[in-house]
């Protein structure tokens, strides 16, 4: 028995037609499944982090002491709980340290920048990620230092 030539295409035009629609919602389940924020609660107007395809955007961190307190605390112990709390940003989203390409460091006192790099360079992985550092007027909490990260999953 002879199979048309309609019926012939058939055959195998579905099973292509099948694996391209799975492969489009499989592409776009993945794209849309990429997309999350880190630690949001509701309220706030920022997430602690937002990944974005292999990229994650970390909300500026500040170092609080174990009561969540920042005032009356010297810039060396806030810049070691400010990169701890960057850490586990980075952890929970997936990434690692190493993952960090790009730092911006907000102090209040320049006079504070040595002290900060003396702990930066122990906690920061080699290479160190690009960075600027920049002094404003003040920060929430009347904190010393914040620090913002962005990383790239390689």
């Amino acid at each position: 028995m002879r199979l048309t030539t309609k019926k012939r295409y058939s055959y195998t035009i579905q099973p292509c037609l099948w694996l391209v629609g799975m492969l489009a919602f499989c592409t776009l389940g993945s794209a849309f499944a990429q997309n999350k924020a880190i630690d949001f609660k509701k309220r706030m107007p920022f997430s602690d982090g937002y990944v974005a395809g292999n990229t994650l955007y970390v909300a500026g961190q500040q170092g609080p002491d174990s009561q969540g307190k920042v005032t009356g605390t010297d810039i060396t112990l806030q810049t070691t709980n400010a990169i701890a709390a960057i850490e586990k940003v980075v952890k929970k989203a997936g990434f690692q340290m190493r993952d960090i390409t790009s730092v911006t460091v907000y102090v209040t006192d320049l006079n504070d920048v040595p002290k900060m790099n003396d702990v930066y360079k122990k906690l920061m992985p080699d290479p160190k990620p690009a960075r600027a550092t920049v002094q404003v007027a003040g920060l929430i909490g009347g904190a010393k230092i914040e620090i913002s990260a962005i990383a790239v999953k390689h």
